[in-house]
């Protein structure tokens, strides 16, 4: 049946850029975001190796779900890539909007560590690799930061996680990009990197042989 990849986020950017290359690859994805019609849109591009699972990635209740409906259709899950995140509409500790902040801090740490506890049971079982979407914002200080604050969290838990992880065979990586060319970015950045790099990156991650972790990616834009 091959391999099987749980996507959160995939409804666009980096996440639907990842379901494209696994499915090319031979895998099939499980896509799970909110935006139910952009995933049903997605599913029917890439066939029958595509499933759609909506929710929320702060909503346990709505990932475990996800997770078992992957499984009973594929299999299991081999890899989970938790890529699901946000920034905020006005940036800054001050000047932001505290529910705002909340439901970005929720969606950045919360969502993450949810989609571990809900994917890890079924990774357990296949010697898994999980990818967490961090940021050269969170290798970084920026002044002021709350979204690079949340990806210093993504970067240290990515550690942590691959030290339990380990004890069972699983491996536990983190994708760490600069600018990217996606909807975060109200004005579009064509110049800088694309969707696809970051998921040629997820892909090498998850595809590497077993005796190799690749911790960490960190990719930057050459302009």
């Amino acid at each position: 049946m091959g391999k099987t990849l749980f996507i959160t986020g995939a409804s666009s950017g980096i996440g639907a850029a990842t379901a494209r290359s696994a499915v090319k690859a031979g895998w099939n994805v499980a896509l799970f975001a909110r935006s139910e019609d952009k995933l049903t849109d997605l599913a029917q591009e890439l066939g029958d190796k595509a499933l759609v699972t909506s929710g929320d990635a702060t909503n346990i209740d709505d990932l475990t779900q996800a997770v078992s409906q992957t499984a009973d259709r594929f299999g299991g899950i081999d890899a989970a890539f938790a890529n699901a995140g946000r920034g905020l509409s006005k940036p800054g500790t001050e000047a932001g909007d505290l529910d705002d902040i909340k439901g970005m801090v929720d969606l950045n740490v919360m969502g993450v560590i949810m989609t571990a506890r809900a994917t890890l049971p079924q990774l357990r079982k296949t010697k898994g690799t999980l990818v967490l979407t961090g940021s050269a914002a969170g290798r970084m200080h920026i002044q002021g930061s709350i979204y690079g604050a949340t990806k210093w969290f993504v970067h240290g838990y990515a550690g942590n996680l691959a030290e339990e992880m380990r004890e069972w065979g699983g491996r536990c990586s983190v994708v760490a990009p600069g600018m990217v060319d996606t909807a975060f970015f109200d004005d579009g950045a064509p110049d800088k990197l694309q969707p696809q790099d970051v998921a040629d990156a997820v892909m090498h991650m998850i595809q590497a042989p077993a005796r190799a972790v690749i911790r960490e990616t960190y990719l930057m834009p050459q302009n």
